[in-house]
């Protein structure tokens, strides 16, 4: 690991400034133009960064560690919505009483990734800001335009059975790991962040970006910005019918080869009056497409229209032969999910964090 010096500061103000210093790094829109190598870094949990410092595939000259600032607290807005803390841990997180009760869909897609030590340590800001776990990325021997901008992309002609089908670019064909983004995209939850140009907010399908000309550039959280909150905007029409379905190569300890979030609001008369669906494991970014939602609104449930919904979210899918077997995979996904949905909402944790999780499984 290359030297770096570590600072931790009392109050958000501290913490700014110091972070400050990588205001010379944005572009005039305020987008983070040199990913990889920003002077000064926050570390929160690390379960991520300290991988990646370790393996060299980024530097970090200066850690702000944030633990001090007061963003661990899960809190119910006014309008029945729920604000998470950046620096709430992901176990307490999927673990809190209001979480469980009115976004089952969140607290199933957190329990479904990583381990429960990784959870025990990883911030809900931190979840938001993974890198990618391509293999050519994290192997500083090869090319890669996200490691290092121009260089080239040694996935594609490589081995792709983890990589995207969708929104890729000549440039990358990476796919984002997160389980919990994905449940937060379908949620329509709002990213806040804080700098010392002051503070903003973002929607959670503007955060994330597409690889395009730049991968290296994963979000649009300018290079001096903290995110100190997610807002859960009220879902409780989708809580009684939600499902979490992640498909991988092993139970456990392992990235989505695809995951798809599926919510709806259930009629009484048996008809779906909404419905949020995001899909993961696919794309640089958790993919969603609110034209194909809309195809359900007003309709019936059935395997037919479900198959529909899926054709128009994998719209424009394109293999590279190892992994072309990600799109029936994440056709029959989305259509399974949504089977499971109709019927209720399958929750993947046991009573207590103390207890053995065990549950329902679709």
């Amino acid at each position: 690991m290359n030297p770096f010096a570590y600072s931790r500061p009392a109050d958000l103000d501290g913490a700014l400034q110091q972070i400050a210093a990588n205001a010379g790094d944005s572009n005039e829109n305020g987008s983070d133009n040199t990913a990889n190598q920003h002077e000064v870094r926050f570390i929160a949990g690390g379960t991520n960064l300290l991988d990646l410092l370790k393996e060299g595939v980024q530097a970090a000259p200066r850690l702000v560690d944030i633990n001090r600032l007061p963003f661990d607290q899960i809190e119910e807005t006014p309008d029945g919505g729920l604000l998470l803390g950046a620096l709430a841990r992901n176990a307490d997180t999927a673990y809190h009483p209001l979480v469980k009760e009115r976004y089952p869909l969140l607290a199933d897609a957190i329990l479904a990734g990583a381990s429960p030590q990784l959870r025990n340590m990883a911030s809900n800001g931190g979840n938001l800001l993974q890198r990618t776990r391509c293999y050519y990325f994290y192997d500083v021997a090869t090319p890669c335009n996200k490691r290092t901008p121009g260089s080239g992309c040694s996935a594609i002609g490589g081995v792709t059975r983890q990589h995207a089908i969708l929104g890729t670019s000549e440039h990358c064909i990476a796919t984002h790991p997160s389980d919990m983004c994905v449940a937060l995209a379908a949620l329509e939850a709002v990213v806040h962040v804080q700098s010392v140009r002051g503070k903003r907010e973002i929607a959670f399908a503007d955060f994330h970006r597409l690889p395009g000309d730049r991968p290296d550039r994963d979000t649009t959280l300018a290079a001096d910005e903290l995110i100190t909150h997610i807002a859960l905007p009220p879902a409780t029409q989708f809580a009684g019918h939600s499902a979490y379905l992640k498909l991988r190569e092993r139970l456990s300890y392992a990235f989505a080869l695809s995951s798809v979030a599926a919510a709806l609001d259930m009629g009484e008369d048996g008809s779906i009056r909404a419905a949020r669906i995001a899909v993961g494991g696919v794309a640089h970014k958790p993919w969603r497409k609110p034209e194909a939602e809309a195809l359900l609104a007003g309709e019936r449930p059935s395997d037919e229209l479900f198959g529909r919904v899926a054709d128009a979210l994998l719209a424009g899918a394109v293999g590279r032969g190892a992994n072309d077997f990600k799109i029936p995979l994440a056709r029959n996904a989305i259509v399974r999910a949504l089977q499971v949905a109709v019927h209720g909402t399958v929750k993947n944790w046991s009573a207590t964090p103390d207890d053995t999780e065990q549950g329902e499984t679709p």
